[in-house]
């Protein structure tokens, strides 16, 4: 394995997120925030440091090639090391006075969870609030694909690091070169992220609000400035906006490539598509139907709600406009149902992936036909093409993983004496990237009350949440570590 150059590239990434954390600094400068501003500049001194000492140590060396073992180390300790720096000006701000409180509250913004520790958030200083939504922003499209876009050292290597990082069981290249994908990605992004700016401040919103709750719309992250996040506003527009956006956010973004560049017939025959779509207006139905008569006294508002929520859970944001453990049985089923699924694949969203519940479901299918006719040739096929015998292997395998990273998660956070309502949910939502459960990390609880063993796990388990398992349990093999 080549570590010098992995812990060369961890060094401009830390670079670039310090280097974010200038624009927070300015907001604390213009409104006086003295603690807060001197809370940015160690993170800022100690990612300069740390890359000037690792590029005197690279000097001599030209190997600038990654195998996947470097990709898979890379895009693990990038994360963790960005989290450690993003949690400092927490920590030194006073914002949040303990660190396993600080790390939950950064590697649940980098990861898009939204799962937060904080009682009154609109008690900090505004330039850690915009800090916090920020981290949405650029964990949402991801800080290596980032990372691969702006610099063109990595040449070869580039792939193997957004492979190693990307949302859901393939990596699509949009152009010859992956440094040009990645560009094209964030592109798409910030052009979805200027696009809800505007129209939530042509819904009333002040610039300030609109753009951190864009930050965590397209990002699927959820964090918002306010105690009662969107339901805040108790605006109808404002809904319907976030909702358009958070759907537009769990699409995979080369489907979004697709259609701004007119090859509008993907989008047609795209089987995930269809399916997440049908997904998100079933369950929107379901629980306009729960909710009417009881909740809601009209279907319009029944709608809204059950749009808004179904959306938020459904692509693992977590925005929350109403406390649903208030909403009848059915509907919290539905969501919780909800919490499973997750977005598209290459989308910003969590959960398992809508792309792989639809490989395992025809899989399922295949297997009660082999029963009847055993024989047959049944083939599983995904947008009109045959899927191969190992991607569904593949899916099987992250399934399983997925499966029992959710049982270990539910019992250490049941080994602190919470109910099993909340240690599952709480599972579901940090290990699927998810946000708010249900029990007491509802919509208007939080998970500070944990101890911080179960918050330190609950971090690791949004690292492995996000970076789909594989990548950071491979780490804990012995195979990987053999030459």
């Amino acid at each position: 394995m080549n570590i010098i150059l992995v812990l060369k590239i961890i060094s401009y990434l830390l670079l670039i997120v310090s280097g974010f954390m200038l624009i927070p600094a300015g907001i604390a400068l213009y409104k006086g925030e003295i603690a807060a501003l001197f809370s940015f500049i160690p993170s800022l001194v100690f990612s300069i440091f740390f890359f000037i000492i690792i590029h005197f140590l690279s000097a001599r060396r030209s190997n600038n090639n990654l195998s996947t073992k470097d990709g898979f180390l890379f895009v693990t300790f990038s994360w963790i090391l960005a989290s450690i720096i993003g949690a400092l000006p927490y920590y030194l701000s006073g914002a949040i006075p303990s660190m396993a409180d600080a790390y939950f509250e950064t590697m649940s913004g980098f990861t898009t969870t939204g799962a937060s520790i904080l009682g009154n958030i609109e008690s900090l200083p505004m330039s850690i609030l915009f800090w916090r939504s920020l981290t949405h922003w650029l964990g949402g499209m991801g800080i290596v694909v980032l990372t691969v876009a702006v610099l063109p050292l990595l040449g070869i290597g580039g792939l193997q690091l957004i492979q190693a990082e990307a949302p859901g069981p393939t990596v699509d290249k949009l152009t010859p070169k992956i440094k040009e994908t990645a560009k094209l990605l964030w592109y798409i992004y910030t052009g979805l992220t200027l696009a809800e700016v505007m129209l939530l401040m042509f819904a009333g919103m002040g610039p300030f609000d609109a753009l951190t709750h864009t930050f965590g719309t397209v990002a699927t992250g959820g964090f918002s400035p306010k105690n009662t996040s969107v339901g805040y506003y108790n605006s109808a527009i404002v809904d319907w906006i976030i909702t358009l956006f958070m759907v537009l956010a769990g699409i995979n973004f080369t489907l979004h490539f697709r259609f701004i560049t007119g090859r509008h017939k993907y989008l047609l025959r795209d089987s995930e598509l269809k399916a997440y779509l049908f997904i998100f207006f079933t369950a929107m139905l379901i629980i306009a139907c729960d909710l009417y008569g009881s909740s809601c006294s009209t279907m319009a508002d029944s709608l809204r709600y059950a749009g808004f929520h179904a959306a938020s859970i459904l692509t693992t944001t977590g925005f929350a406009t109403t406390d649903y453990e208030n909403w009848p049985a059915l509907s919290q089923t539905v969501l919780m149902v909800l919490m499973f699924v997750g977005g598209c694949s290459g989308s910003t969203g969590g959960g398992i992936k809508v792309i792989r519940i639809v490989t395992l479901l025809k899989q399922a299918f295949n297997e009660m036909k082999y029963l009847i006719h055993p024989r047959g040739v049944f083939i599983i096929k995904i947008n009109g093409q045959p899927v191969k015998k190992d991607i569904v292997y593949a899916i099987s395998g992250f399934f399983f993983l997925y499966i029992l990273m959710l049982l270990a998660t539910t019992m250490v956070a049941a080994s602190s004496g919470s109910d099993f309502t909340t240690s599952f949910t709480g599972a579901l939502c940090t290990v699927g990237n998810v946000g708010p459960g249900l029990g007491l990390v509802g919509p208007t609880k939080n998970f500070g009350f944990f101890p911080d063993y179960v918050k330190w796990f609950y971090s690791f388990a949004m690292l492995t949440g996000r970076l789909e398992l594989y990548t950071v349990l491979i780490l804990f093999t012995k195979t990987f570590w053999k030459k």
